[in-house]
Parts: C-alpha cells; structure tokens; sequence
C-alpha cells in the first residue's frame, strides 16, 4: 500500500465518522457528550489525507535511482478498508438483551442522598436511579410513588423477565447492564430485545444477579406497553 492509498483509507476513516456523527448512529458507539471529539477526529483524518494526497500530486517525482531497492509495503494492508466500509455500509445495533443476559448488572455506588423524584405521577426514572434508590436506601424516595421505567426486556436462567438498558462511562466497549427485575401485573409475553415502557411501584423483592452476584431491585408492574427504542439507547 503506497502513501496515496493510506491516503484514502484516511479519508475513508474520516468520512465514515463523520458520517456517523452527523446522524444518530454514534450514539450507538459513545455517549452524547463526545459528539464535538468525534467531529473534530473526523475532520482532522480527512484534512489528514488531503494534504498526503495533495504533496504526494504535486511534489516532486522520485528519480530511478531513488526507486532503486524500494519495497513494495504488502497488500494486507488494504484489509484495513473493510472496517470503514462496514461502517459506511451498514448500521450496527446497540448493545442490547445478548449483553444483558451474559454480563452482571453494573455494581452500583451509594449515594448519600437522592434528589426527589418528579412531580409527575407516574415519575419517569432511569433505570440505574431506580435501582439506586432501592438498594442503598431501601426504597424510601420511592415510598408512595407510581414510577415509569423504560428499557428492554432481558430473560434471566428462569425465563423470568428482566428490564434492562446498557450503561456507559464513555463508549459501547465500557457499556455493563442494569437489570431491573419484575414481578406482579399483566404477563409480559413479548421477545427478548423489546422496548418497554412499565409502570409500577417499589417492590421490597430483591434478588442477586447469577452472573457476578450483585443485587437486582425489582418492580411490581401495574401496567406495560411496548415503545420504539429511544434515540439514546444507553443511560
């Protein structure tokens, strides 16, 4: 591979990131917040390879002699490509149930004190607050109050289900999941992967996750609906 094709595999990189920046697809990759550093890596690769492309055009050409005991660089090379052109082409899915059923659920810090919840009635609350709230202060925020979750369906050893959503500290390789168990209400019948909107209340049940024992909160389901995916998928 000569410097005008490492050259557009720059490009190409840089392009495909922008690309991945400029739509929803990154949040499948990082947190929100990282968006700029994505924009600003991609722009800096395709700056990159348009000046290498724009020396190696019009600088000087090497003499015979200067050829004289070159290498060739092996075409293997080129196998860098196929990356680019998988994330060009096609659109990989966010981290989901498959993770959620083979990872432990996030180990979980204490908090010293919880915000209350909001006013609204049933309270939106993320999944790791809920989970929050009823491992280190045994639910008492939550005392009285219709909550609404959102995630995933994720099926334990039993084939009970789970909700869940992936966490990230920075990007997808970080990402470990939050399991919330369910117990009560209407039967939850869907597939594994679905997105659920569930409205409940605290449930004093608690469990250890089988995979790396941490503790599971669970939520006594009033009622269920499915929902789309949301556009940021990780908490």
């Amino acid at each position: 591979m000569n410097r005008q094709a490492q050259a557009v595999v720059l490009f190409l990189f840089g392009g495909a990131i922008l690309k991945a920046s400029f739509t929803d697809l990154y949040l499948r990759y990082v947190k929100e917040g990282l968006r700029p550093f994505l924009i600003a890596s991609g722009v800096a690769l395709v700056a990159a390879a348009i000046m290498t492309l724009r020396y190696e055009f019009r600088g000087p050409r090497p003499s015979p002699e200067d050829d004289h005991g070159h290498h060739h660089e092996p075409r293997v090379g080129w196998l860098l490509v196929l990356p680019v052109l998988a994330l060009l082409l096609v659109a990989p899915p966010a981290l989901g149930s498959y993770t959620a059923v083979r990872s432990g659920t996030v180990q979980l810090n204490a908090e010293s004190d919880f915000p209350p919840l909001p006013d609204a009635d049933p309270a939106p609350v993320a999944l790791i607050d809920y989970a929050s709230r009823v491992i280190y202060e045994d639910g008492r925020s939550l005392a009285g109050r219709r909550v609404q979750l959102t995630g995933f369906v994720a099926r334990g050893e039993d084939g009970s289900p789970m909700l869940a959503r992936i966490v990230v500290s920075c990007c997808a390789a970080d990402g470990r999941p939050i399991k919330v168990g369910l117990t009560g209400g209407p039967i939850i019948d869907v597939p594994s992967g679905t997105w659920l909107q569930i409205t409940g209340k605290h449930s004093g049940k608690r469990a250890k996750d089988p995979v790396n024992q941490a503790d599971v909160a669970f939520l006594e389901v009033e009622q269920w609906q499915p929902v789309d995916p949301p556009k940021q998928q990780y908490e």
